[in-house]
């Protein structure tokens, strides 16, 4: 019997054995981001000298991190070499790390069997940049597709935190200033803004949360009863719920100063539950918060903005459409975006490469979404209407 327990105990060090090979040295590459004014930078200079103290190398493209107040100096301390163009990242890292999507330019700069990380952008992704990855057969993981043990999306949850906080923040500010002349927060003999949340999930939380703060009538409405539940457990505040119907939505539109949309679905694009004609019945100068539309929006009026032209009027209502609402706040959204991804970088290593580590099973698995010129997400597959094919079945 004693015998038996030894040899169950000690096959699976067997197989760590196997899969945990002897360290390898990896070259990383930053380019600037270009994509929509996006100004955060997925590594900060703490995360770099990090790597760099365990034998990766890392390049840095010049004033990479300009925008998040990460200078040049700073990433060159951290043990970075500092190139002045994309094409020298691209041409010589065996890694990218990206925030947002390549784009047209860079997807020509891409080389064969190079590691991207990037977003995707489910809202606009299209066939084409699917077929552009897979011809040059690079390896692409997407930060709205990694998952943890636990079903959480980290990088998500992070931005969506931003996000959820952010969102209220430029609601008092668009209502004071060109909405309602009104303070969002009530005072003695004035009640205070009504606040309506599409979603339950953490954008809605933190917003919630930000809304509740500033002493807000907050009401927060979902498809799904248990994540209203959830919500409500987590706020530790009560706060009106129901279910989104048609209903509903006319009857408490035209009552609400601030529509914050944040209602996704995970690996989808975002759906519209607002429609046009809902919207024409809210009040002038009340505003919309359309967080969810850089994965297609939830309000039918919705259109993307700028950071630099961010509103727009529609039916006298204030639209703030940006789709990438966590840089507004660059430097906090890179200290985030830093935190989830250090580690998944180290695994690289550690594992030997790409392909050690996703048959391994680890999380970075659920990110990837083409491999081996094949598409190996089925989400993407189905609304591009592409064929998939599991990524175990190319890792084994």
């Amino acid at each position: 019997m004693a015998g038996g327990a030894t040899a169950t105990s000690i096959q699976p060090q067997a197989q760590a054995e196997r899969l945990l090979t002897k360290p390898t040295s990896l070259r990383i590459g930053i380019p600037r981001e270009r994509h929509l004014q996006e100004r955060r930078v997925p590594l900060i200079p703490s995360a770099v000298a990090t790597l760099t103290a365990r034998g990766y190398e890392v390049l840095i493209e010049h004033r990479a991190g300009e925008y998040a107040s990460f200078s040049d100096r700073e990433y060159t301390e951290a043990g970075a070499l500092v190139v002045y163009s994309p094409e020298e990242v691209y041409a010589q890292a065996e890694c990218i790390v990206k925030i947002a999507p390549p784009t047209e330019r860079e997807l020509n700069f891409l080389r064969p069997k190079q590691i991207l990380f990037s977003a995707v952008h489910m809202g606009s992704v299209r066939q084409e940049y699917i077929r552009a990855l897979l011809d040059k057969n690079v390896t692409a993981i997407g930060y709205e597709f990694l998952q943890a043990k636990d079903g959480s999306l980290p990088i998500m949850r992070m931005m969506s935190e931003i996000a959820g906080y952010a969102a209220i923040q430029i609601a008092a500010g668009l209502l004071a200033q060109q909405g309602q002349a009104t303070l969002l927060g009530g005072i003695t003999g004035i009640p205070p803004a009504r606040v309506l949340i599409l979603g339950a999930g953490t954008v809605a939380l933190n917003a919630a949360r930000a809304a509740l703060g500033f002493g807000c009538s907050v009401t927060v409405l979902d498809e799904e009863v248990y994540r209203l539940q959830r919500l409500k457990a987590a706020l530790g505040h009560p706060i009106s719920t129901g279910l989104i119907q048609p209903e509903l939505l006319r009857e408490l539109l035209p009552q609400t100063d601030v529509l914050i949309g944040a209602l996704y679905r995970k690996g989808a694009p975002a759906h519209l539950v607002v429609t046009a004609d809902m919207v024409s019945t809210m009040a002038e100068g009340s505003v919309i918060i359309d967080v969810a539309i850089d994965q297609g929006g939830n309000i039918e009026t919705s259109v993307q903005t700028t950071h630099d032209l961010p509103t727009f009027v529609k039916y006298g209502v204030i639209h703030y459409c940006v789709p990438n609402i966590p840089s507004r706040v660059p430097r906090t959204a890179s200290i985030a975006f830093s935190n989830v991804l250090l580690p998944l970088l180290l695994r690289l290593s550690e594992y030997g490469g790409i392909r050690s580590l996703l048959a391994a099973g680890h999380m970075l698995k659920t990110g990837v979404y083409t491999y081996g010129r094949h598409l190996t997400n089925h989400t993407l597959a189905r609304l591009l209407q592409m064929e998939s094919l599991d990524v175990e079945l190319l890792v084994i």
